[in-house]
């Protein structure tokens, strides 16, 4: 039986980089469409069955070289295989043929005004879609250089079956135009694609980045706290060795200064621990909303954390902290709701964004502390619970529930988890 999300899933299970390539690659795979309809199916009411027939017959072979060909080259922009050279000789090869029989049904074919403009068209429309396609084989520097050798070779090969210069020259003109602007929407595609993996990448940076800062901040506060008092009850240590080597009776004073340093070590450290994990609910939802908000995803925040007791703040506030963190690391979202609200003896916390990736990637529970099952773990010290899945097949819902009277709990718990 189909989910409610199955119709789309091929489609919403897609990144938005993804989304993008696979609409670049099926307006290319269209474009053969468009070519056989608008070149090859036109010619039967314009030059009769006898001539339209393999001219359509070159029309289509032309239109699925070219389909091939920039699929090909598009895998090669994304450095998936190599450069289609083969392809495109082939397809330059065809080009150039069709092209040839295109200006002698023109010369040399039924003296009508029907076939000149037929075969006026089989020329421009062949050279245009085969220099649209070309241009996605070739770097982007060669783009002109190719333009302008098309061009050039078909003015040249007009004059030597005998076409008249300005005709040939007018013709050439308009190969220009068109071969350019099916050229440049070739070469914006490929740039629009690349852009977009790299804001994706960018953003993905940008998430490693936040959790590296903290890090490297909470490294910074273990180091402070830590690095006077090891240096000074290493000199104490040593001080103790040595008078207790002599029979000092100060040995004794000089190892009590160590333990009581070491004490109020372990002291500091619990403060450090616990201020990293205990932070202001209200401090986490503008945190979020600004970062989200920054990463181009929406992101409305209903209700209030005033009031609420500091261990309540402290384990919701690492929920908005982790689910904001995999929103922007493992989703594909454009808008996310957080809303706090109070119910009888407890407060629950419900983080909802769109996107169907996350479902995998955050539901593993995969790297600790940072998934689903750290929450579990720290929501259950206070006596909470967490709900999370998929709503609907393309959203995301996470809700932590955690009692108002989470202080006993709390204490209970991180008693245990900083001794």
């Amino acid at each position: 039986m189909r989910t409610p999300g199955s119709t789309r899933g091929w489609w919403g299970r897609k990144t938005t980089p993804g989304k993008v390539e696979a609409y670049t690659r099926l307006s290319f795979h269209f474009f053969a469409l468009v070519e056989v309809a608008a070149i090859g199916l036109p010619l039967f009411a314009q030059v009769g069955t006898g001539i339209a027939s393999w001219t359509a017959v070159l029309v289509t072979g032309h239109a699925l070289l070219c389909s091939a060909t920039a699929s090909r080259a598009l895998d090669w922009t994304r450095d998936r295989r190599a450069q289609p050279v083969r392809l495109l000789w082939s397809l330059g090869a065809v080009t150039a043929l069709i092209a040839a029989v295109a200006i002698v049904l023109g010369e040399r074919g039924p003296h009508d005004d029907h076939v000149q403009a037929a075969a006026t068209t089989l020329l421009v429309g062949v050279l245009s879609f085969g220099i649209g396609t070309l241009t996605l084989g070739v770097r982007r520097g060669q783009v002109l250089a190719l333009i302008a050798g098309v061009v050039g070779g078909t003015l040249v090969l007009q004059l030597a079956l005998g076409v008249a210069a300005p005709a040939a020259l007018v013709t050439a003109l308009v190969v220009v135009l068109a071969g350019g602007g099916v050229a440049f929407t070739a070469v914006f595609s490929v740039w629009l694609l690349d852009a977009v993996y790299e804001l994706d990448e960018a953003r993905e940076t940008r998430a490693r980045l936040a959790v590296a800062e903290e890090r490297l901040r909470f490294g910074r506060d273990l180091h402070d706290v830590m690095g006077r008092n090891l240096s000074v009850i290493a000199l104490k240590s040593e001080l103790a060795v040595q008078l207790a080597r002599r029979g000092r009776p100060e040995a004794v004073e000089q190892m009590i200064e160590v333990q009581r340093i070491a004490h109020e070590s372990q002291r500091e450290v619990r403060d450090v621990v616990r201020g990293y994990r205990e932070s202001a609910l209200d401090v986490e939802l503008a945190g979020a909303q600004g970062v989200l908000t920054a990463a181009g995803i929406e992101c409305e925040v209903t209700g209030e954390a005033a009031g609420l007791p500091p261990e309540v703040q402290s384990a919701l506030g690492w929920v908005v902290r982790e689910a904001t963190t995999n929103v922007l690391r493992h989703g594909n979202a454009g808008r996310c709701a957080v809303a706090v609200r109070v119910t009888e003896g407890s407060v629950v916390l419900t983080v909802e964004n769109d996107g169907a990736k996350p479902v995998g990637a955050v539901a593993a529970g995969t790297g600790g502390g940072a998934g689903l099952v750290g929450l579990r773990e720290r929501l259950t010290a206070v006596g909470g619970g967490l709900e999370a899945g998929s709503v609907d097949g393309d959203r995301f819902r996470v809700v932590a529930t955690v009692p108002l009277a989470a202080g006993t709990a709390a204490g209970a718990g991180t008693g245990g988890v900083t001794s």
